[in-house]
């Protein structure tokens, strides 16, 4: 099908290019997917292959929605119920990329949506009777705890988080962000979005500083709660936007609106979503419009395209049809000690974890009181080492952000899987009635993924709760129980396989949204190479059928150095450096010797530079995206280097002709190059960076991160306490530009285990730097490392085994590293 032809669809949060079927689907003799095109490169079965019939174009459709994509079971009784069988009788369960192709949001610009009459005839109205009968439940419990004749003399207490067990008191706004899941979700963040809260640290209530009290702040937020809710019932959304009480709110006013005027408002909370729907609907620039204006334009769209529906169904239809939500959440977290927890979280339909000493995580306002708390409570077990109650804190906070669809890893050691769980719309649950271990998260459980990974997880040992990169649950999806029904796919290939991990959603986000972005930090935060493992899995997943491409593989694995070769070989991965002899010449354009044509000796001639090669090549390939990573952005003379490239980076001058002063030819940058530079910031500030660079690049910080080397030791020695302390006092005594990062201790991504590597890397990386920023000065030296690795008088660093390196270093920075 010619690429016009293409519409775009969202499923899981991706969009996706769909090749419409031709009225019958290829189904393959091996392999687990459905075609639509039978030249498709992943079909490599010989001969004439069966097809199966598909009148209305829609069985792509009716296989996606018949189960989650992590979901194989399901899909498999969708299947085997509709006779879609491969090979050996083999269940179809997923699709390929030559039915949806997956791409980035700037091609779904350049495609029309999937038109709306198909999408509602595909749509099954019956099958969300269920959602909407439980939406308008939460909704009438809500008006019945809170009726609207006493709003106006309700009190303070009543509304407020933050005073004594939010859980049994139910406040207000504890039901709406925690007790209401169905109706929509407002949680994450601060309690600032519920407008006044107590903070019970401090002793005292936050609100707006315009207020001189409480007491004034609240009689002002409950009118201006109930001015909207009648503007609303008036038809006259638009107007909220002009009370200035609840401005700071809108999310929790959006949702008050669902409860209390449900026929005139819609639930969908969150600005940028609104806008989305609304582009999605007129497939044009969306107005500039304050928050509940857009509501108000949301609203008179679907009365137009919807005539006759619910507001909760046509929501309902437009999170089907076009998705926003981006992240989803993959989670590993143990089943107690040894797996102890297994039988019982198994049966009750969660995950457990303990840290009991700090109860409920929802009563705690945001997640600054709950630090203060965790800390008063468990400083002592943990000695007052800082970064392990950060460390700790933060795996129990986890849980709070898990949402519906989120994925648990239950896991017994560094090797076993259990299950893998799917987050339930109840989430976050405290349960008291349990003897220990009362912080659990509701899931279903699936226990075809039981079974081993190839190589132990070290970090597993020791910690409870944890994020599953990508390239870790592609290996667990692999290594899934296999039943004649489940025979793993390439994972390039499945639809929804597994969202972008939080780091790589932000620099696709930024390149998105300014072309261009810039990876900043200390030495060794990984800058390099997250920018070259952002070209692996977003490139890679945006290529389609490119040959050698594992969007899922491991960095430093054989196929993580084959996929950034193809993508090179391709033309879609450009990488430099610059430093301070690179210019013009090199990037653009510029006259170089050349042996000419026929002829000896050397001519010179005008030869495109490296990015005006891309240029040309992304310009003859629209339909993918082209990245150039510059490595040591920095280090070279930038306004030189760009030229008139200054102004056709920015997004809105993308496809734009200048003419190049050398060339005389117009020259323009294509929408679908993008660039992502990386910069030392101990070598040189960004403040120090032209400022016309800097307007058109997205800067974003990388610091370290001790988080891949929680659990993970050499001897007695926490590679995460020696990383955390080391960088506290680097940050106390210098700045934090000169940061050690975690990268040091990460050789070809996986933490250090021996013993003389550590000391290698001590001697040979780490010491020399810190040399370099104490400029020789051995005292400042000792008080990084200890007068046991550095003798201040003699100026001279001691002579120690490997052995006894470590030992010193695990002595200073981490038995004394307490309470400083």
């Amino acid at each position: 099908m010619a690429e016009h032809d293409q519409v775009v669809v969202t499923f899981e949060g991706r969009d996706y290019a769909l090749t419409r079927s031709p009225g019958e689907v290829i189904l393959p003799a091996h392999g687990r997917m459905i075609h639509h095109d039978a030249a498709c490169a992943h079909l490599t079965d010989s001969g004439d292959l069966p097809r199966f019939p598909d009148a209305d174009g829609l069985l792509w459709r009716r296989l996606i929605d018949s189960a989650p994509s992590d979901d194989t079971t399901g899909r498999t009784r969708f299947a085997r119920a509709h006779g879609l069988l491969g090979g050996s009788g083999r269940p179809l369960t997923a699709v390929c990329s030559c039915v949806l192709k997956p791409i980035s949001p700037t091609q779904a610009e350049t495609l029309r949506p999937w038109p709306l009459d198909e999408a509602i005839a595909a749509f099954d109205r019956d099958s969300q009777q269920t959602v909407l009968d439980e939406m308008n439940t939460q909704a009438e419990e809500i008006r019945h705890a809170f009726p609207w004749e006493e709003w106006p003399d309700l009190p303070l207490e009543r509304y407020a988080l933050g005073l004594g067990d939010s859980k049994q008191t139910r406040p207000y706004c504890y039901l709406m962000e925690f007790g209401t899941n169905v109706l929509g979700s407002i949680a994450g963040g601060s309690a600032m979005k519920h407008l006044i809260f107590w903070r019970a640290q401090e002793g005292s209530w936050w609100h707006d500083s315009r207020y001189p009290d409480a007491d004034q702040a609240w009689a002002a937020i409950r009118s201006g709660l109930i001015e909207a809710v009648t503007a609303a019932r008036e038809g006259r959304v638009a107007d909220i936007d002009n009370i200035e009480a609840v401005r700071s709110g809108p999310a929790l006013v959006a949702k008050t609106l669902r409860v209390y005027a449900p026929e005139t408002s819609l639930a969908v909370y969150a600005a940028d979503w609104v806008r989305h729907f609304i582009a999605r609907l007129t497939g044009e620039p969306v107005p500039k419009l304050e928050r509940f204006a857009l509501q108000a334009r949301l609203q008179s769209l679907i009365a137009e395209r919807f005539p006759g529906w619910s507001p909760d169904l046509a929501v309902q239809f437009l999170y089907w049809w076009a998705d926003p939500s981006k992240i989803r959440q993959t989670v590993k977290i143990a089943a107690g000690h040894g797996g102890e927890l297994w039988g019982e979280c198994r049966a009750g339909g969660y995950i457990a974890i303990g840290w009991d000493e700090v109860p409920d995580l929802r009563s705690y306002t945001d997640k600054d009181e709950f630090l203060t708390a965790f800390t008063a409570a468990l400083s002592e077990t943990y000695n007052g080492h800082k970064s392990k109650i950060s460390a700790k804190a933060n795996e129990v906070w986890k849980l709070l952000s898990l949402r519906p669809g989120d994925l648990v890893v239950a896991n017994k050691g560094t090797s076993e899987i259990l299950g893998v769980g799917r987050v339930t719309d109840e989430g976050y649950v405290w349960r008291p009635e349990r003897p220990d271990h009362r912080h659990t998260v509701s899931v279903e459980w699936d226990e075809s993924y039981a079974g081993r990974l190839d190589e132990p997880e070290r970090s597993w040992a020791t910690v409870t709760v944890k994020d599953v990169p990508a390239s870790l649950w592609a290996k667990i999806r692999r290594g899934r129980s296999t039943q004649a029904d489940s025979e793993p796919a390439p994972e390039a290939e499945v639809v929804g396989s597994q969202p972008l991990d939080t780091e790589l959603q932000r620099i696709a986000d930024a390149l998105e949204r300014r072309g261009q972005a810039v990876l900043f930090g200390p030495p060794g935060t990984g800058k390099t190479y997250t920018a070259l493992r952002c070209a692996v899995r977003w490139l890679g997943e945006l290529s389609g059928a490119l040959p050698d491409v594992d969007p899922y593989a491991e960095p430093g694995s054989r196929a993580y150095g084959e996929t950034l070769d193809a993508l090179t070989a391709a033309g879609r991965l450009t990488v430099v450096t610059f430093h301070p002899n690179y210019g013009y010449e090199e990037f653009v354009e510029g006259f170089r010797p050349v042996s000419p044509k026929g002829g000896t000796g050397l001519a010179l001639d005008r030869v495109d530079g490296v990015f005006k090669r891309v240029c040309a090549t992304a310009a003859a390939d629209p339909e993918h995206p082209h990245l150039v990573v510059i490595d040591e952005l920095n280090r070279g003379n930038l306004p030189k280097i760009f030229g008139e490239l200054i102004t056709l980076l920015e997004k809105d001058k993308r496809g734009r002709s200048v003419t190049l002063p050398l060339c005389g030819e117009p020259f323009s940058v294509p929408r679908n190059v993008y660039v992502i530079g990386t910069m030392n910031t101990a070598d040189r500030s960004i403040r120090m960076v032209d400022a016309a660079i800097r307007r058109r690049f997205a800067f974003l910080e990388l610091l370290p991160d001790s988080g891949p080397l929680q659990g993970c030791h050499v001897d007695q020695l926490h590679l995460a306490d020696l990383l955390d302390v080391l960088n506290e006092r680097i940050r106390t005594r210098l700045d934090r530009e000169k940061q050690i990062g975690h990268a040091f201790l990460l050789p070809n991504g996986a933490p250090v285990d021996s013993v003389a590597e550590l000391a290698a890397i001590v001697r040979s990386e780490i010491l020399p730097l810190l040399q370099e920023y104490a400029y020789d000065d051995y005292t400042l030296l000792a008080e990084f490392l200890g007068e046991e690795l550095v003798d201040p008088e003699a100026h001279t660093l001691r002579e120690k085994s490997d052995e006894g390196l470590v030992a010193a270093l695990y002595t200073e920075l981490q038995v004394r590293s307490g309470p400083e």
